[in-house]
């Protein structure tokens, strides 16, 4: 299916040494050219499971999300693919449904494509209390926001997601943490480029806490950084255009 483009995938991975293998399998099997798995700082198995499963393994100590996504980054950097595909390590996601993913840019289609659980919900793909209130409402006004203040079509801002990896260098992205995902897609509208949403399903995670949802301090503070990251990018864009 992408045989004449080089596919990485990118795991951020923090205490979840219960799903990583499986996630590192799944995806290996779909003929990915590896699978980077960046550890942020696990006090568990983490590493060594993903690492035994056939991951490379980025040993990034400083917490948050962002960090982690940089760190492996920087590691793929080195030798860099054509397309970087995103993953959580909880398996909330279905790995197999990166082929949706990762076919509209091989196909020419797009430079950045987001798996939507909104659009997943509306098909019946989403699994009943995967998603907290909580995470609902938060998600779906920051992508009012996005579509106010930028044009996008926005429905969702879920971690599950393929770019080109010239894409990806030209945005810079710089977030540490939870705005990572949003900073990507504030960046992508902002420079034009080609995004596009697929559905795709989603599940409650099955064993670990969850670092956003598992506790509603944690929703809170992401969901206040995702909403000031849209603010400061907006604010950037108008200065800009002044």
């Amino acid at each position: 299916m992408w045989a004449h483009m080089h596919v990485d995938a990118l795991i951020p991975a923090l205490n979840e040494e219960h799903s990583v293998a499986a996630a590192v399998e799944r995806l290996r099997a779909l003929g990915l050219r590896r699978v980077v798995v960046v550890d942020n700082g696990s006090r568990d198995a983490t590493a060594d499971r993903a690492r035994k499963a056939g991951a490379e393994v980025v040993l990034e100590p400083r917490r948050g999300y962002g960090t982690a996504c940089l760190a492996g980054l920087a590691h793929l950097s080195v030798d860099p693919p054509d397309v970087v595909l995103f993953m959580d390590a909880d398996l909330s996601d279905m790995p197999e449904e990166a082929r949706q993913l990762l076919e509209p840019i091989t196909e020419g289609a797009a430079d950045l494509v987001i798996g939507s659980r909104v659009l997943g919900m509306r098909q019946g793909r989403v699994e009943r209390g995967a998603l907290t209130p909580v995470q609902r409402f938060g998600n779906a006004l920051t992508c009012l926001l996005l579509r106010r203040l930028y044009g996008t079509q926005a429905t969702d801002l879920g971690p599950f997601r393929a770019i080109r990896w010239d894409s990806l260098h030209a945005l810079v992205m710089r977030d540490r943490d939870f705005g990572w995902t949003v900073e990507m897609q504030v960046k992508a509208a902002r420079d034009g480029l080609r995004v596009v949403e697929v559905p795709v399903g989603y599940q409650r995670r099955r064993a670990g806490v969850s670092k956003v949802s598992g506790n509603l301090t944690g929703a809170v503070k992401a969901g206040a950084k995702i909403l000031y990251t849209v603010a400061i990018h907006a604010r950037l864009t108008r200065r800009r255009g002044a």
